[in-house]
C-alpha cells in the first residue's frame, strides 16, 4: 500500500485497514509457527504496511491538533 492511496484514505478507513493488517499478521505468524507459511516476507511485509498506516494515522491527528489550536489562537 502506497503511502498517496493511504492519505486518501478517511480515519475510519485507515483505522479498519489497520485492523485488518493486524489480523493477517496474526494470521501469518500462526502459519509461520505451525511452518505452513509459504513466503515469509509477507510478515515483513504486513508489519510494514501496519507502521505505515500508524504513522499517517498519527501525521492526520497532529495536524488536526494544530488547526485546532491555531483556531483557538485567533479566536482568543
Amino acid at each position: 500500500m502506497k503511502p498517496a492511496e493511504i492519505r486518501e484514505m478517511s480515519d475510519e478507513q485507515i483505522g479498519l485497514t489497520i485492523k485488518d493488517t493486524v489480523k493477517h499478521l496474526f494470521q501469518l505468524r500462526f502459519q509461520s509457527a505451525t511452518e505452513r507459511l509459504e513466503t515469509p516476507s509477507e510478515i515483513k511485509k504486513a508489519r510494514r504496511d501496519i507502521a505505515r498506516l500508524q504513522t499517517i494515522q498519527r501525521e492526520k491527528q497532529l495536524a488536526t491538533q494544530k488547526k485546532a489550536a491555531e483556531g483557538a489562537k485567533a479566536n482568543g
